[in-house]
């Protein structure tokens, strides 16, 4: 695996064999931040990883500028790689937390400038993760939710439902604040 762009473009890191994580491909992971780049300045935004996974999306951002990081992955050892590998490239501002996703989320007091989620696909609660992060007021202002899922799931007919970009199996869909603000 490798961090598409920023200062630590084209630097690899190797996660763990063995471990429950389905990493973002650097084919859909380049297009949605070449779309995101359109749209928000990452040093000056506040991000949320849910399902952390490898860490690939936060070191994404972190490697793009942004300082305000927080990582949840519930794995022990996918927490533990997520942390050491932040640490030696030094990122700032990097939180990474050894959690349950629903746990965080249920006890969270702040709000987010973007949210990622890159949930296992098979998660029975899936399709509720929007309403979820909504109801809990977790996306500030303007701020975006985006979701990765495979064709099995659909949001285009939810209220919050912005846009969305497909990149073979992988869809991001993005949600906000504001209903029916369609692209």
């Amino acid at each position: 695996m490798r961090i598409i762009s920023g200062k630590n473009k084209g630097i690899r890191f190797n996660p763990p064999k063995n471990i429950p994580t389905r990493p973002t491909t650097d084919f859909a992971k380049e297009g949605l931040f070449n779309f995101l780049s359109n749209y928000f300045n990452f040093d000056n935004i506040k991000f949320l990883d849910l399902f952390g996974g490898t860490g690939s999306i936060s070191y994404e951002f972190a490697s793009r500028g942004c300082t305000d990081i927080t990582n949840i992955e519930k794995f022990p050892k996918c927490a533990a790689f997520i942390q050491k590998t932040a640490t030696e490239m030094k990122y700032e501002g990097f939180k990474s937390y050894c959690m349950d996703v629903f746990t965080y989320i249920d006890n969270c007091r702040e709000s987010y400038d973007l949210i990622f989620a890159g949930p296992p696909y098979a998660l029975e609660n899936l399709n509720a993760i929007p309403d979820i992060i909504i109801d809990k007021k977790l996306i500030d202002g303007a701020g975006w939710f985006i979701m990765e899922h495979n064709p099995n799931h659909h949001f285009d007919n939810h209220p919050h439902f912005y846009t969305k970009r497909n990149y073979g199996d992988t869809i991001f869909s993005i949600f906000t604040n504001e209903k029916n603000t369609k692209l």
